[in-house]
């Protein structure tokens, strides 16, 4: 076709000059103009019809004669790739329509084919390939009972005009795709185990094919790598380790070829992380040698910067060592072996240079430090001690080595690193955080006491300084732990909040994990409230640096939340320091919430007036923005301010001061709920807002979640405002219905339905809003504002 046919053609594509092409000339033809759109076509409408067409093409019935028309020399590769693509298509998933005296007459085409583009397309080749794979798999054991020798026979001889090497890949393609196949086929499951079972069988043939030619000196580079992608096809199918162990070991002596080297780490990885391996113990026996044998080649590679050579053996180690852990534990006799593949995983683990920038391996061994000590801790208490005998010493050594890869570069370096950089050596920090975590379990109180020293002489050694980045990871192993482990019991935590405060923070990352390490330590504050005064000046001294926003907040809310009963002393000063940050930080709503758990613990006549001082400002702002016409820009302020007040009222509940403050305090003043009061006092001021905003559901919204936070945190001893929400709601949802009012009469039906006080304006509202919603539905409005 001209390029000016192209252009013709391509302004009258569509489905029906497909069908024209068809029926005047062959729906070959009409392919090959489909193809030439979808490839050739600049228009993206002509390119999709070409695609819907080609995909009706390709299940028609008259795709078995057209397939081989394409499959043509004459024709470019996209068209015989398709021809090919058609040809698997039908054979697998409309194998029912092929007649079985058709079966051989088709096996013969397509090693005809395979044969003719050996030396031909790659592509086309192993979608032939792909094609025969799926009728061996559709035949075999009945129809076709010994597919693999034949394909081997075929391939062997000589003849056709092509040579021996391309024939010898092309066999080496088709055995490699044959499994491929196998793992992605429909076939029922019934048959899926019986074809299994036969290719299982079929490996006695494939393996000393696979031997004779990755061992013949004279083999091509190119054969022995597709030796290697076909072996590492082959294990998938959980071929006994024992039986591949002879062509695993080749791979070995294939690593010291850099042609080779990535599928060779591909197949023995492959070969020795199938589950079945496990029960092969003297062939895994065999490997622990050829793996510790590769060290000088890891050095070597980790010497030249070779990132891709030191990754490939790391791979190996990781997976023998993780895959099969417990059974080489248990060869008690062999524990040297095991134990010098342990000490290769840490040098791995510790490799020189900073994740992800200078090296990718590390991050691979993590998994393999929490198999092994799952596997020591699972024996019986008698030969647990004899492993920790050996194991704790290198658990001790992986704290060092990971609290070493877990420190910051200098900040020039650290300046240099891209966004993404940045943010994959967080998540590689957070992955070495739960491994600390997790080797607690196995060293205890010990670790904690281990870090404590080493912090200790870094901070009270004045002749020799030490790195800001090895104080801040010694501390984020402390921080690790605290997160999740009970430390109340931990000797060591008075002496490091004592040392805390003898850090000198001049650095923003630093100063982050200061912060996220005194959060980390709020409920032992809470038992040792006499600390307070230590850490909590540096917590109200970060809030007023934006850079330290997320981790000085999270840190005050908890401290706020568990220590609250302990801080009225320190009240004024939070309240006071809060009230200049809150506008300035990017986590105000956080900070809203921590001034909640505060005021809570504090005197009701001191909570009404911290918070007249602490939300006046807002309410007078929220005043102002009520009297101006609605626009934009003072809806995303009135949506904040709203937020504010949610967040607060989220977390001030005196209702619970009895309960949590002990025994021997007196009962708190029964009088109505501060956040009532100060709801009570502004209920005019949202209706003000609400009549000029009814019919913006985001506002809508931000004013509902005010009322419903406040219900979900004081419960019945809301019941003053019932009646006031209940009318004002009522209102909202007749004239305009939506979907965040539904759902705070949701809530107060829940709640107050029950008690006989607050039941008529209950019982009105639940009324109300049901006739409005079925209005809704009976007028046929499948929808209404906010999604009701």
């Amino acid at each position: 076709m001209t390029s000016s046919q192209s252009s013709s053609g391509s302004s009258k594509c569509s489905l029906a000059n497909f069908r024209r092409a068809w029926t005047c000339t062959g729906l070959s033809r009409g392919t090959r103009l489909a193809l030439h759109q979808l490839y050739y076509d600049p228009n993206i409408e002509n390119k999709n019809l070409a695609q819907k067409w080609l995909m009706q093409a390709q299940v028609s019935p008259q795709a078995w004669q057209f397939c081989w028309a394409l499959l043509c020399p004459d024709k470019v590769p996209e068209i015989q790739y398709f021809g090919a693509s058609a040809l698997h298509t039908k054979i697998s998933r409309y194998w029912s329509d092929i007649p079985s005296d058709q079966y051989e007459t088709l096996k013969t085409q397509l090693f005809s084919q395979i044969a003719c583009f050996s030396s031909g397309s790659k592509m086309v080749l192993t979608r032939l390939c792909v094609a025969l794979a799926s009728l061996a798999l559709n035949t075999m054991p009945e129809a076709w009972p010994g597919a693999v020798p034949e394909m081997v026979r075929v391939f062997q001889e000589e003849g056709g005009g092509v040579d021996g090497r391309a024939r010898c890949l092309a066999l080496l393609e088709l055995l490699t795709v044959l499994p491929e196949e196998f793992q992605t086929s429909r076939l029922p499951q019934y048959r899926k185990g019986q074809v299994r079972g036969a290719l299982g069988r079929e490996w006695g043939s494939v393996c000393p094919l696979l031997q004779q030619l990755l061992r013949r000196g004279d083999s091509p580079g190119a054969v022995k790598a597709r030796v290697l992608r076909c072996l590492s096809s082959w294990v998938l199918l959980d071929v006994p380790l024992s039986e591949s162990e002879g062509l695993v070991e080749d791979c070995f002596t294939a690593l010291p070829d850099p042609e080779l080297f990535d599928t060779a780490v591909e197949a023995i990885v492959n070969a020795i992380s199938q589950p079945d391996s496990q029960r092969y113990v003297n062939t895994l026996l065999k490997l622990v040698p050829q793996v510790l044998s590769l060290q000088e080649q890891l050095r070597e590679a980790i010497q030249n910067g070779d990132m891709e050579t030191s990754h490939g053996i790391c791979r190996i180690a990781v997976a023998l060592g993780e895959n099969h852990s417990r059974a080489l534990l248990e060869q008690v006799e062999h524990w040297q072996g095991f134990l010098a593949l342990v000490n290769m995983i840490m040098f791995c683990t510790g490799i020189p240079g900073h994740y992800p920038v200078n090296e990718t391996t590390s991050s691979l061994t993590l998994t393999f430090w929490y198999t092994l000590q799952d596997d020591i801790m699972s024996f019986d208490p008698e030969r647990q001690a004899v492993y920790l005998q050996v194991y704790r010493p290198v658990y001790f050594q992986l704290v060092d080595v990971l609290l070493h890869k877990a420190q910051f570069p200098s900040d020039q370096e650290y300046a240099s690193w891209s966004s993404d950089e940045k943010e994959q050596f967080r998540i590689y920090r957070v992955d070495i955080s739960d491994t600390l975590m997790y080797v607690y379990e196995m060293l205890g109180a010990e670790l904690l006491s281990n870090l404590y020293e080493k912090l200790g002489r870094i901070l009270t050694n004045t002749e020799q300084a030490s790195s800001w980045q090895h104080t801040e990871a010694l501390l984020y192993g402390f921080q690790s732990i605290a997160e999740t482990i009970d430390v109340n019991y931990s000797d060591v935590i008075p002496g490091l909040i004592g040392l805390i405060p003898r850090i000198s923070i001049n650095n923003i990352q630093l100063a982050d994990t200061v912060m996220f390490t005194i959060g980390a330590l709020a409920e032992w504050l809470a038992d040792h409230p006499v600390m307070l005064s230590s850490v909590l000046p540096l917590v109200l001294q970060a809030l007023g640096n934006p850079d330290l926003s997320v981790s000085s907040v999270s840190t005050l809310k908890k401290i706020c939340r568990e220590c609250k009963f302990d801080l009225p002393p320190y009240a004024t000063n939070i309240v006071a320091v809060s009230q200049v940050c809150v506008c300035a930080t990017s986590q105000c709503m956080w900070l809203m919430q921590a001034l909640g758990f505060l005021l809570s613990a504090l005197p009701v006549e001191e909570i009404l007036r911290n918070l007249h001082s602490l939300i006046t400002p807002y309410i007078q702002q929220l005043e102002k923005l009520a009297d101006e016409t609605p626009n934009p820009s003072n809806k995303l302020a009135i949506i904040h301010i709203l937020g504010l007040l949610s967040n607060l009222f989220t977390t001030l509940d005196i209702s619970k001061q009895e309960d949590e403050s002990g025994e021997g305090t007196a009962p708190p003043v029964k009088t109505a709920p501060s956040v009532v009061v100060v709801l009570q006092q502004v209920f005019a001021l949202i209706q003000t807002v609400l009549s000029k905003w009814l019919n913006d559901s985001q506002v809508v919204e931000a004013v509902c979640a005010i009322f419903e936070k406040s219900v979900r945190t004081l419960l019945h001893d809301f019941a003053p405002m019932v009646s006031q929400l209940s009318e004002m709601l009522g209102q909202m949802y007749s004239t305009i219905p939506q979907a965040s009012a539904l759902d705070l009469t949701r809530q107060m039906v829940h709640i107050f339905a029950s008690e006989t006080d607050n039941f008529p304006p209950i019982k009105a509202l639940f009324e109300l809003v049901t006739s409005v919603t079925l209005s809704i539905f009976q007028q046929g409005r499948g929808s209404c504002r906010g999604g009701v």
